[in-house]
């Protein structure tokens, strides 16, 4: 009977396998209602400051602010990739890992030198194993991002788009669409791209202050906001490929267990026959 106690074993090593993988699935779903709540909150705010923006600008007020400025030519970009902290979320890394390699690629294919900034244990771990250099990490960014997160973070690359040093900053992060559509995409984020349907935009009321004043405060708001919204979508999507990678696997688990049962009746019912046979076989043999 060793076969039948080796199955027997790995059927109890299944099974608290199984309870691991649905206890994360819970938890996962729990904590993706709260992050999505979070992403539901943000973006009311990114949307008025949109309109905002579409209703103050003006090709005139667009000379005069520098994140506003389009480059002739595009020299040195930034590159900010937003990953998780931890793992067991199916390709979720990996995917924006491997968009932001597609960015940096045709960056640099273009003639651009690109400065790379990581958010999450992931992406950093990833760079640092294929040995290129990056500018700027941080990992203490948990499940809860903060505007004052998204400030520091994008605070100095403004800084450098402002003086000159920079081109264009983009930021590759998951867009949570859905609890199962959060695809990896790729935004730019400075220079800020005029609001759709700005041109032609008539403003009929008055302003105090006046519209460059507002300009002045609202254009590094928008950036930070837009960070921000990626934050937090990025962390949605993390439980929800989570949650989804937990529920493979348990469905998997729940699939081994059934055939492992079935093998372990199969071979438990085989040696009882054999044992039956053995006995009627020798009862047989003493009456002949």
């Amino acid at each position: 009977m060793a076969k039948g106690r080796e199955l027997k074993s790995r059927i109890k090593s299944v099974e608290g396998t199984r309870k691991i993988t649905r206890t994360m699935e819970m938890v996962a779903t729990s904590k993706m209602k709260r992050a999505m709540d979070r992403v539901i909150g943000a973006r009311p705010y990114a949307k008025a400051l949109g309109e905002v923006m579409s209703r103050l600008y003006s090709p005139e007020l667009a000379e005069r602010f520098s994140l506003l400025r389009q480059p002739n030519q595009m020299r040195r970009a930034a590159v900010l990739l937003v990953t998780a902290n931890r793992g067991l979320s199916g390709a979720f890394n990996a995917n924006l890992i491997r968009e932001s390699r597609n960015l940096i690629g045709q960056l640099e294919r273009d003639g651009v030198e690109v400065e790379l900034h990581t958010v999450g244990r992931k992406g950093l771990g990833y760079y640092r194993y294929i040995g290129r250099a990056v500018a700027s990490s941080r990992i203490d960014i948990g499940d809860r991002p903060t505007a004052q997160n998204a400030a520091e973070l994008v605070d100095g690359l403004m800084a450098g788009f402002a003086e000159g040093r920079l081109d264009a900053v983009y930021i590759v992060h998951a867009h949570f669409k859905s609890a199962i559509s959060t695809p990896p995409t790729t935004e730019r984020i400075l220079p800020i791209a005029p609001p759709s349907g700005a041109e032609g935009k008539q403003r009929d009321y008055l302003l105090l202050p006046s519209a460059e004043e507002i300009l002045s405060s609202l254009l590094p708001s928008y950036v930070r906001n837009t960070v921000y919204r990626a934050l937090v979508e990025n962390v949605a999507a993390f439980y929800s490929a989570q949650r989804t990678a937990m529920k493979n696997a348990t469905d998997n688990a729940t699939d081994m267990l059934n055939i492992l049962r079935r093998t372990y009746n199969r071979a438990r019912q085989a040696n009882i026959t054999q044992e039956i046979a053995e006995i009627v076989g020798g009862a047989a043999a003493l009456q002949g």
